[in-house]
Parts: structure tokens; C-alpha cells; sequence
């Protein structure tokens, strides 16, 4: 992997050495958390040149966009986190531009920076993020921004694959220790911010038999350790545990999950490495990488990135305050979300399962919704898939599992695959993939999407 950093940073150099030639640049990214981290490390890195930019963020890059932006005629554009998909739509436009991706690439173009074309894979070995870190890199001194690199990666779900970082990541987290840092340790969401019982309540991935969704299992759970979790009527947190406490629950918990029958993969996903931001306050979602792409994804889904950006450029005020009111409002409404589809149910099909949303559920959160309801609610042996109505058709969401990826799954490459045959537009990763299918099309889609997945797990 060290040939293929050298080779990336070789060419960076080269779009570095081409964006310094420029006063003023048009960037635009993706809405969610990579795709946030990687705008603010360009325009950090910009300003720090004395380079000047408009930001525009966008939630799916599309040839409209593309036109758009060229009838602005900018003098330079730089995508991040998106662009290798559309670079057809870009030469076609005439627009200059350089594409800082990790998406699969369709098309060429002369400035772009995207591991798939130096033998790397975009879904694990390095998110768009790393990859305009990489750029930054060549841009000037801009290594202190590989925090927002991992942050990026992480939000990505690119730990995943392996159950931590590697590859390129691995490079970007282990050359920067003064920055971020990694730790083993339990692998539950929330160890800077929620108290304990809620970080074992709200545990989706993995699922624990008994105590996810259960507060009240979960303090009669932790009660039986023999720890004392309440201190002046405010519970505790996992950061305010000492390293003994910890070890004693994680024993304990592990003790729990093989008595529960809980799969050997799946406990053995309950340890896992973390990152640590070394220079964000203790207790505050910047200083756990996981938290902060959560914070980050909040802002973007309900079309506030820029919110999201503020807080990666340093703002802790005004844009944290308003970044955190952001993800209050998220959880409320994945509750509810998630109560919609306990009352209203998952379709299960041979080798899928589904629910249409319709309009109640956001297209925004949907995702998000079905794979915290294929731990909560649905069959965890079979991918998931929402529908929401959106302006122009159905948004459909696909969540896997890594023990179903270990199998054959791979929901971009099925999306895709359905989505030519029926029109719409389809892509992602193996375990998260996306698409819009035309109105009218849904079970159409639903019942070839079933096949197609059953070739994939069954070799067929």
C-alpha cells in the first residue's frame, strides 16, 4: 500500500500544482459525513494558500447539477466525495474540473484523484475524505486535518470489512498520532455521551438477544455487575469508568451475549477499535470519531451541511450548538420512524425482506431507519430495503450485514444491476447501497432485486 500512497500523492502534487493557478473556486460536495469532512479539509486547505471558494453541497450529483454549474461558467470546480460517476457529464459540459473521489469511476478526466485507479478499493481502503486528505496534503503543511480524515472514513462505515482500519486508512491514522489515535475497546455507540445503560439500550450493531431496546433489562443487566452507575442523580457515562470497571463489564457482557446465544462473529464484534480525536474536549461527540460522523450525518440529512462543515473548521459555538439541536431532532424522528415500522411491518420475500414508507418516513432518514429496524425489528439472515416517496419516484434504501457480505452480498452491484433493467439510477457500497426507482415500478423492482440477491448469496 505504500506504492499505491506514493503513486495518489504523485498525482495530487499534480492537481495541487494545478488548483494554486486559480484565485477563486467553485467546490462541491456530498451532504453526508464523508463527504462534509472532505469539503472542509479543501477549503481549509484553501484558505491556508489564500485560495477563495464557494461551497455548494449537494445530495446526489446528476447531469442538472452538472449543467448548472457550467452555466456559471466557474473558472475551476473541485469535487469531493463525488464526481467519478458523472465525469461523462463533466467533459461533455466543458467544465474544469477536478474529481477527488472513491467512488467507482465511469469515464476519465484528467485531474482525478481516486484510489480505484491505483489498485485500491474505494469502499474500505480509503473513503473520500482520506482521499482529499491526500490532495491537502500537497496543497501545503495540512496534516493536522487527518482527524477529519478518519472522522470522514469512519462515517463512511469503512472499519466494517476488517472491524477496524486498513490499508490507506491505516497509513492516514498511524503517520498523525498526535491528532487521532486509535483504542480498543467496547465497540458501542456513544462512550463519550451517553450514560452506560443507554449505550447497551440503543446497541443495533450488533443486536444483543435481550437488551437492545430494553432500558429496563439493561439497568437490572448492569446492576448485577455490582458497579454503581448512578452518582448524584446523573448516570454515568463510559468515560467516567475506570479501566477496571470497564474490563468488568465487558466480561460480563460477554458472558451475557454467549449465554443469550449470540453468534461467536458477532461477539466478537462487541471489542473493537475506536478513534480518538486528541485535540477535541473529553465528553463532547468530537472526541469519539463514530460520534462526530453521527453529529455530521445529522446535519446533511436534514439538508444543513454546511452547519456540519462550520463545526469541522473549528467552530464550537453557534454551528456546534446548532449541529447538536440538529441530532436531537434526527433521533425524535428516527423513534418515530422506527415506530412506523413496528406498526406497520416488514414484507419478507425468499432472500429479502422490505417496508414502503411512503411519505411518512423521510427519504432522508429512511436508510438509516432500515437498518436500525433490520436489528429491531426485521430478520437479520436477510438484507433490508425501504421505500420513500421522493419528487421524481421511489427512494430505495438497502442495508446488509458483514456475515451477509461474507456470503456474496453485494447491494451496490445488485441496485445497479435492477436499475438498468428498470431505469433509475443505482450505486453505493456492498453493505449500503442507494437508488431511485421511477413511479410505478416498485414491485417490479422489489421482485427482480429478490432475484438478483438470491443469485449473489446462493452462487447461482
Amino acid at each position: 500500500m505504500t506504492e499505491t500512497m506514493f503513486m495518489m500523492a504523485e498525482h495530487a502534487r499534480e492537481c495541487a500544482e494545478e488548483i494554486k493557478r486559480y484565485d477563486e473556486i467553485q467546490l462541491v460536495s456530498h451532504i453526508d459525513a464523508d463527504g462534509i469532512t472532505s469539503a472542509a479539509i479543501i477549503a481549509k486547505s484553501l484558505e491556508r494558500a489564500g485560495i477563495g471558494y464557494e461551497m455548494l453541497f449537494v445530495k446526489q450529483l446528476d447531469e442538472n447539477i452538472v449543467k448548472e454549474l457550467a452555466d456559471d461558467a466557474p473558472d475551476l470546480v473541485i469535487f469531493t466525495d463525488l464526481g467519478s460517476g458523472q465525469l461523462e457529464h463533466v467533459k461533455n459540459y466543458g467544465l474544469n474540473a477536478i474529481v477527488c473521489d472513491h467512488h467507482r469511476p465511469q469515464g476519465e478526466n484528467r485531474f482525478h484523484l481516486n484510489p480505484h485507479l491505483f489498485g485500491a478499493n474505494g469502499s474500505y481502503e480509503i473513503s473520500g475524505s482520506g482521499t482529499t486528505f491526500i490532495l491537502a496534503t500537497q496543497l501545503g503543511n495540512n496534516r493536522d486535518l487527518a482527524d477529519l480524515a478518519i472522522v470522514g472514513c469512519v462515517g463512511d462505515m469503512q472499519y466494517r470489512k476488517h472491524g477496524k482500519l486498513v490499508s490507506l486508512n491505516r497509513m492516514i491514522l498511524e503517520a498523525n498520532p498526535d491528532v487521532i489515535s486509535a483504542k480498543t475497546d467496547i465497540s458501542l455507540f456513544g462512550k463519550q455521551t451517553r450514560p452506560v445503560y443507554k449505550m447497551l439500550q440503543y446497541s443495533s450493531d450488533p443486536f444483543i438477544p435481550g437488551l437492545t431496546g430494553n432500558e429496563d433489562a439493561c439497568i437490572d443487566f448492569l446492576s448485577g455487575t455490582g458497579l454503581q452507575f448512578s452518582n448524584d442523580e446523573r448516570w454515568r457515562r463510559w468515560i467516567d469508568l475506570c479501566d477496571q470497571e470497564k474490563m468488568k463489564i465487558t466480561s460480563s457482557l460477554l458472558q451475557y451475549c454467549m449465554q443469550n446465544g449470540m453468534s461467536s462473529y458477532n461477539m466478537g464484534r462487541l471489542v473493537a477499535e475506536g478513534y480518538i480525536l486528541q485535540g477535541e474536549k473529553e465528553g463532547t461527540e468530537m472526541r469519539d470519531a463514530t460520534e462526530y460522523s453521527t453529529l455530521l450525518n445529522a446535519t446533511g440529512r436534514y439538508m444543513k451541511a454546511e452547519i456540519g462543515m462550520q463545526v469541522c473548521m473549528g467552530d464550537r459555538d453557534k454551528a456546534y450548538e446548532e449541529a447538536r439541536e440538529l441530532l436531537n431532532n434526527h433521533r425524535r424522528n428516527l423513534v418515530e420512524g422506527l415506530n412506523f415500522v413496528k406498526e406497520n411491518g416488514i414484507t419478507e420475500l425468499s432472500h429479502v425482506q422490505y417496508f414502503d414508507a411512503g411519505k411518512a418516513i423521510p427519504e432522508t432518514i429512511v436508510g438509516i431507519v432500515a437498518g436500525m429496524s433490520h436489528f429491531s425489528a426485521g430478520n437479520r439472515k436477510l438484507p433490508i430495503i425501504a421505500f420513500a416517496d421522493k419528487e421524481d419516484g421511489h427512494k430505495v434504501s438497502a442495508r446488509g450485514t458483514q456475515e451477509l457480505i461474507n456470503r456474496g452480498l453485494n447491494l451496490a452491484e445488485a441496485l445497479s444491476i435492477v436499475c438498468r433493467e428498470l431505469g433509475g439510477a443505482g450505486g453505493g457500497h456492498d453493505i449500503a447501497a442507494g437508488a431511485t426507482v421511477p413511479f410505478g415500478k416498485k414491485e417490479e423492482f422489489i421482485r427482480k432485486l429478490n432475484s438478483t440477491i438470491a443469485a449473489q448469496l446462493t452462487g447461482v
